[in-house]
């Protein structure tokens, strides 16, 4: 049994007992959180499809940690005109693993 969910802006399959990295969530670590955006539930050949959120259906996880994701430097280069400039980015994730998925 899989789920396509929806957190932070993306779109993510989950199974229960897998793990991911997801935008920062306000929980601490431990904390249990319920995703109520769950676009698609598929239970082997039963599928169901929101339009565009399948009503009663939830997505358990528990929050294993908080973090900050690897550099990304932006380079920034002009030719011919003198200018450069260099600026990196760490982005801030949580991760988390599903527990359940249930449908009502």
């Amino acid at each position: 049994m899989y789920a396509v969910i929806k957190t932070g802006g993306k779109q993510y399959k989950v199974a229960a007992g897998g793990k991911l990295k997801v935008e920062t969530l306000p929980v601490e670590v431990g904390g249990q959180v319920e995703i109520n955006d769950v676009l698609m539930v598929a239970d082997g050949d039963n599928v169901q499809i929101g339009a565009p959120m399948l009503a009663g259906a939830t997505v358990r996880a528990t929050v294993l940690a908080h973090g900050r994701g690897e550099k990304v430097m932006i380079f920034k280069m002009r030719r011919r005109k003198h200018y450069r400039k260099t600026q990196g980015h760490r982005q801030n994730y949580t991760e988390i693993r599903i527990d359940g998925i249930s449908v009502a």
